[in-house]
């Protein structure tokens, strides 16, 4: 059986879980609380030397680490990871995308305005450029959708999953995608696949 540690609020997390689902991969959830220094304890930081969430544990005891990762590992030798060499190099290409130039941005704006009770006055002078970034990346996804309703190859895959987590949540970090048609059309889209599941927010 595989534990997932994750944080019930966290999109990287999240989006392993969605691929979970969708494979009908049984696993244990842990919860571990970011806020609570919950990750920074020795007996955590034994699973993942780097203190973060997701942490999938695996049933011979070792870990993995990091979200794409680990959703690489549970997507080998289904339909979500491709098996042509070009498309499975693009949708590393997105998912590379997604960790350097879309969840440093969409993603911290979330969690400074959505999770933390209040930002810093450091917080509040870089949020304008982290805004202004996160709309860039979501220009980038904009552009490629009105040609594409996938990612790579014209189908569902790990591509799509890994940007969902956090551009469906994009507004709780105060982005409007009112004015991203394509972008909303292919959030209903991932949000119709069969095995689709929710964020749970912690209350």
């Amino acid at each position: 059986m595989l534990t997932l540690y994750d944080y019930m609020d966290s999109g990287n997390g999240y989006k392993v879980r969605l691929l979970l689902a969708q494979t009908g991969t049984p696993y244990k959830l842990v919860e571990r609380d970011i806020l609570k220094g919950e990750t920074r304890t020795p007996e955590f930081l034994a699973r993942n030397p780097n203190g973060r969430i997701p942490t999938l544990q695996l049933a011979d005891g070792s870990h993995l680490a990091e979200s794409n990762a680990i959703m690489w590992y549970l997507a080998e030798g289904t339909p979500f990871a491709p098996a042509d060499r070009l498309a499975r190099a693009q949708t590393l290409q997105w998912m590379f995308f997604e960790q350097y130039s879309h969840e440093p941005y969409i993603a911290v704006a979330r969690f400074w305005k959505h999770i933390l009770p209040s930002l810093t006055p450091l917080q509040e002078m870089d949020l304008p450029e982290r805004m202004k970034k996160g709309y860039a990346a979501l220009d980038v996804m904009e552009r490629h959708l009105a040609a594409n309703d996938w990612f790579v190859g014209g189908r569902y895959g790990l591509a799509d999953i890994s940007l969902y987590g956090y551009t469906h949540v994009a507004h709780e970090g105060g982005f409007d995608l009112g004015a991203y048609s394509h972008i909303n059309g292919w959030l209903k889209r991932v949000a119709g696949q069969p095995g689709h599941v929710t964020i749970a927010h912690k209350n």
